[in-house]
């Protein structure tokens, strides 16, 4: 059975957030219908859902993002109620004042086992010194990932509520991800999508420090970046610099009623079959 290192736990939060940040008074229950899909309930309710979604699909195991800052609790709920079945990643923004003592609460008191930054969405460069803090902060823990998100990055939710994406594509650069791995030797480093069309980049980084991990995720679009390029050739890529054991399997699955990727799964089975 496999067991997805990749997915985005949409939670009631998640959408009050959205709904928020467009300056409106919307329900989630109102959002979730302008969008049509399906409103997430109690994080209990949701995380129920997704293990029964694990379930449908012979999925053993799977990484839930709380994908707001400041939504750790959400997936907190959702791993104590599944706690054999879903691990817990949470974003934060290092620009944040309290993002230091979010990442220290999240990993202890929550149980959250990645933190996850997204350097060209909140503006601050992986060489600032507030990411070394947090970065820091979770390296001190002990048994906790840090997922970064590297090269092109599109939050396709955002586009379909008229949320503008500012994002400084110029700061997800997974070489400054080789020098946080190599800080914290003992600490996982994730990056996913392959880089997201920082290909090259990625597979240098990783060869350079062992404690980095490529993940597979999404439908990774970013090749058409490069005319040409296959999966298959990214996965020979990889395996041939980084081997397999690093290579992490994910979807990048989200809301319902999408549920689980599997298109995903069988794509990337397929690519590696016929290698």
């Amino acid at each position: 059975m496999p067991s997805d290192s990749h997915c985005h736990f949409f939670s009631t939060q998640f959408f009050a957030t959205l709904s928020r940040q467009r300056g409106r008074d919307d329900t989630v229950a109102a959002l979730c219908r302008e969008l049509q899909w399906d409103d997430p309930g109690t994080p209990d309710a949701l995380a129920d859902r997704w293990v029964r979604e694990l379930d449908t699909h012979g999925v053993s195991r799977a990484a839930l993002i709380a994908s707001v800052p400041g939504d750790e609790a959400s997936v907190a709920a959702a791993i104590a109620r599944h706690p054999s079945r879903l691990v817990g990643f949470f974003m934060v923004d290092p620009a944040a004042d309290d993002a230091v003592d979010r990442t220290v609460r999240a990993t202890t008191e929550l149980g959250l086992r990645g933190v996850c930054l997204f350097p060209a969405m909140h503006h601050v460069s992986l060489d600032d010194e507030r990411v070394r803090h947090v970065v820091d902060a979770a390296a001190r823990v002990g048994g906790v990932a840090v997922f970064i998100h590297c090269g092109a990055l599109s939050v396709g939710v955002r586009r379909r509520v008229g949320l503008p994406s500012h994002f400084d594509l110029r700061l997800g650069d997974p070489l400054a991800v080789g020098r946080l791995a190599q800080a914290h030797p003992q600490t996982p480093f994730l990056i996913p999508h392959f880089g997201a069309g920082l290909l090259r980049e990625a597979l240098m980084a990783a060869d350079n420090s062992p404690n980095i991990y490529l993940d597979t995720s999404s439908s990774n679009s970013w090749m058409r970046y490069e005319p040409g390029l296959t999966l298959e050739a990214v996965f020979q890529s990889a395996i041939s610099v980084v081997g397999a054991s690093r290579l992490l399997f994910g979807t990048d699955s989200s809301f319902f009623p999408r549920g689980w990727q599997r298109s995903v799964y069988d794509e990337q089975r397929a690519a590696l079959v016929f290698m």
